[in-house]
């Protein structure tokens, strides 16, 4: 018959106090708040590096602008809202010089409207990664601060024994040592995660900046830079 373990995380449970069991569940509340955190990240990066994917091949293979605005499909695409301002601003622009004169230039016109989104999209990918840095910065000393706790608890059991017993030091030390590898379990992968998720968002930012250069070019003078950009977006 297996014996019970008497120092697994059951036991730390059952013999903490509302201060330990306080610190395992904000350690718990943490992990699972990180690992949400993650993997929504992880999903909205890959959608919209499809998006991006999509947009570079379709939408300047088309034989106008608003051809190619049609063919940006999807219920969030940043690379549609980005077209389809430029546009708006051209025709905007356009429709104000004709009634008085205009004293904003067209490339400042458009490339205000177009950076406007850009950085709208720069904002939404940098949500979330907060919470990843402060679990990965505080987490540890959450745990440090249950290894305290117990430390402090083996300390009062000695006291009451009147002797360093193994049974009666065990438990308060087992948590104090559970409570530093839960912190750190914690942390590592918020940190982790958060340094690739910020890999991520750099290698997106770079793709929607080479689109709205393109975008502005191609609406003030009439034409694409180049596939230069495009490719170095790739890389």
């Amino acid at each position: 018959m297996a014996t019970e373990n008497p120092y697994g995380i059951q036991a730390l449970w059952e013999q903490s106090d509302y201060v330990g069991k306080g610190v395992f569940v904000i350690l718990g509340v943490m992990s699972l708040w990180s690992w949400w955190v993650m993997i929504n990240k992880w999903l909205d990066q890959r959608s919209l590096r499809k998006v991006a994917v999509e947009a570079e091949k379709n939408f300047w293979n088309s034989g106008s602008l608003q051809e190619g605005l049609g063919k940006l499909k999807g219920k969030v695409n940043p690379f549609r809202d980005i077209a389809e301002d430029g546009i708006k601003a051209l025709e905007h622009h356009r429709k104000a010089a004709q009634d008085v004169t205009s004293n904003i230039e067209l490339a400042d016109f458009v490339a205000t409207s177009v950076q406007k989104r850009a950085d709208m999209l720069q904002s939404s990918l940098q949500g979330g990664m907060v919470v990843l840095a402060s679990v990965g910065a505080t987490a540890p000393f959450v745990g440090l601060f249950g290894t305290v706790w117990g430390i402090y608890h083996a300390l009062i059991s000695i006291s009451i024994a009147g002797q360093a017993s193994l049974d009666k030091v065990a438990g308060p030390i087992g948590e104090a040592l559970i409570m530093t590898a839960i912190g750190l379990a914690v942390a590592v992968p918020a940190v982790l995660g958060f340094n690739a998720l910020t890999r991520g968002n750099k290698s997106l930012i770079e793709r929607v900046s080479y689109f709205s250069h393109d975008v502005q070019a191609a609406l003030v003078a009439g034409a694409r830079p180049g596939p230069a950009a495009a490719t170095a977006a790739r890389k």
